[in-house]
Order: C-alpha cells, then structure tokens, then sequence
C-alpha cells in the first residue's frame, strides 16, 4: 500500500487517565475491545470500549496481586488469558470468569525483576525475560498450570523484551547487552537454544535494544534502540515456511537521525505502518519507499506527532481489531488512543 500520496494525521481520539504512576506498556486483547494497561502503581487496568458512545472506560482493575510495578502484559491468542510481569519476580496469569477478573496463575522462578511476557502464536507456550539475564519458556498445561520448560542463559545483561515470532515457534529475545538473541526448539532434543545473535558485528545496535516487532508476514522485523536508530532485518521467507530448517536474519537497513532520544518502543501495523515511540515525547510513522528500489527497500518517515505526551512514551501499540487505531502510554500516568485518519 502506498502511503505516500496520502495525506495523513495523526488525531486524538481519547486520553484514558486512572494511574497514578507511569503507564509501561499495553496490550490490545486480539478477539475483543479490551486494552490492558499496566502501570508503576502495581495495578493492570481493563479498558473497554462502549459500542454506543465508541468511547473507552475502564472496566476493570487488576490490584493487590502483584506487590511492585507491572512492566508488561499480554494476552493470550484466544483473548481469555492476560498475562502480566512484575518487578516483584512473578508473572501472574488472569482469567475473565463471568464479570471478573481472576488471578489464576502465579509463576516464580526469576531471581529478580521480569521485565517482558509474550505467548507464541497457539497459546500453547509463554515466554518470560528479567533482569536475572535469562528468558524462561512456560508450556501451558490443563487447569492454567504451567511448567517451565526451559531458561534460557544467553544475555549479559538485563533482557528488555521476549516476543515470539508470529508464525513459527521461535523466540525473541533483546538486551541491555546491546543484542537480539534468537532461541529456537532443537528437533532431536526438545532443548531450546540461541541459533542467532543480531549484535554489533553484524550490524546491529550499539547500545541497549529496547523492543522488537514483525510485519505481518513474519519475514522482516523490525528493532529499536538507545543508539537513536531503528533497524530493519529480513529473512528468507520460503525457506522458512518450507519448513527447510533455520532461515538466518540479515540486516536491511537503518533509519537514523530521525530520533534524538531513546526509542523505547515500536510496533508494526498490519497495513505496514511502523510506529516509535521515544523519550522525546513524540510518536514517529515509517513505511516502505517505493522510490529507491535500486538498493532494495528503503522506508522513510510518513509522519511525526510532536508532543503526544508530556513525558517518555514507553509504549505504542497498534489496535489488533481496527486499522489504524493505535494506542500509546507514557510516564506522564496517561493511555491515549489515536486515529491516524486521512486530512480532511
């Protein structure tokens, strides 16, 4: 889709205000209007939208379950099951029962601080990472038991984030060691081990990497970092549907200059807009150029929304439900929801 010759803006739809300490990150539940939010102040908040007013409210909120900040939540592919991270060591898993919410799951194991949790795309496994270093792979088992399967001991540092890949059961991992790892099942074993690091060498970042995300398709991911740049990474696609073994990453490109601050977090849109968020206070969109295609696919910047927030946006999320419909939280307590709607 060509972006370029439409003229786009990126307009308010709501500000969502209920914590009462920064907000870290959202999850969109993937088959309902739910948003998640969770938040310095130890509590995850359930937003819903109102079919009649089409505005959000919170519907719930998940407290006196986890005893420090809640770094991270995710919902399960089926929308039933929220997971949520904590800096008190423990992911705790929720369940919509009725009209409630209820913590059904708690997972400890992680010596300290968990900073990111993510299901593969069946649901069947969940990934957890901490400042421990390690990432942890959890199989769900009946009656919301889950047994640890593997930790993984790769990182030299604090692991920022674990995102599994949308199509195949392989794991991502990015670090304050400046790297993303990839972890992947050894077929003879069932043992779980790194088949690829994405560092300096070969032409990674060189300073924490913060987040992660993947275009639809799952063959190009893109990464986000303290070194002020985003990059771009592909990989060969029919190899690795073919099932033919492991299909390295390779490095595309690099978008740099275009933030002066931290980027802390990216997402990739169905449509294939990539959005940024960064310490700057501004929210950033990229999308493929169609111009300079001698040197392979280059992206540029569509738009820049200047102080979306008044403090760092720690997270943007685009909605899983609605194109175009994005969400972004910030230190400053505050969600809002955005349109990034055609220039009338």
């Amino acid at each position: 889709m060509d972006f370029s010759e439409e003229g786009l803006e990126l307009k308010e739809i709501q500000r969502l205000e209920g914590h009462n300490d920064r907000v870290w990150s959202l999850a969109w539940n993937p088959t309902s209007s739910l948003l998640a939010s969770c938040s310095g102040d130890k509590t995850v908040r359930i937003w819903q939208r109102s079919p009649s007013t089409s505005s959000w409210h919170c519907k719930a909120v998940l407290e006196e379950t986890h005893t420090r900040t809640v770094r991270s939540c995710a919902w399960s592919p089926s929308g039933k099951l929220l997971a949520t991270a904590s800096f008190d060591a423990t992911t705790a898993i929720w369940e919509l029962i009725g009209d409630d919410f209820e913590c059904v799951s708690t997972l400890e194991g992680h010596e300290n601080e968990v900073k990111s949790v993510s299901w593969n795309a069946s649901g069947s496994l969940l990934a957890t990472c901490s400042r421990d270093k390690s990432v942890w792979i959890w199989e769900v088992q009946p009656g919301n038991e889950f047994e640890c399967v593997s930790v993984l001991q790769g990182h030299t540092q604090d692991v920022k984030m674990v995102q599994w890949h949308p199509i195949m059961d392989v794991l991502f991992s990015c670090s304050y060691d400046n790297t993303v790892k990839i972890w992947a099942e050894d077929g003879d074993s069932d043992d779980w081990h790194c088949v690829q690091t994405l560092g300096e060498a070969n032409n990674g970042h060189t300073s924490t990497v913060w987040a992660l995300s993947f275009n639809p398709e799952g063959d190009k991911m893109v990464t986000c970092s303290d070194d002020l740049t985003v990059k771009i990474w592909d990989t060969d696609s029919i190899t690795m549907q073919a099932g033919e073994g492991y299909a390295p990453w390779k490095h595309l490109c690099t978008l740099s200059g275009y933030h002066d601050r931290t980027i802390f977090s990216v997402h990739w849109s169905r449509e294939g807009i990539i959005a940024t968020g960064a310490a700057d206070d501004a929210i950033r969109f990229f999308v493929e150029s169609k111009d300079g295609l001698v040197d392979g696919p280059l992206y540029k910047l569509m738009l820049k929304k200047e102080q979306a927030h008044d403090m760092d946006i720690n997270s943007v999320q685009w909605s899983s439900g609605e194109n175009r419909l994005l969400a972004s939280a910030s230190d400053d307590g505050t969600i809002k929801i955005w349109e990034l709607a055609s220039i009338t």
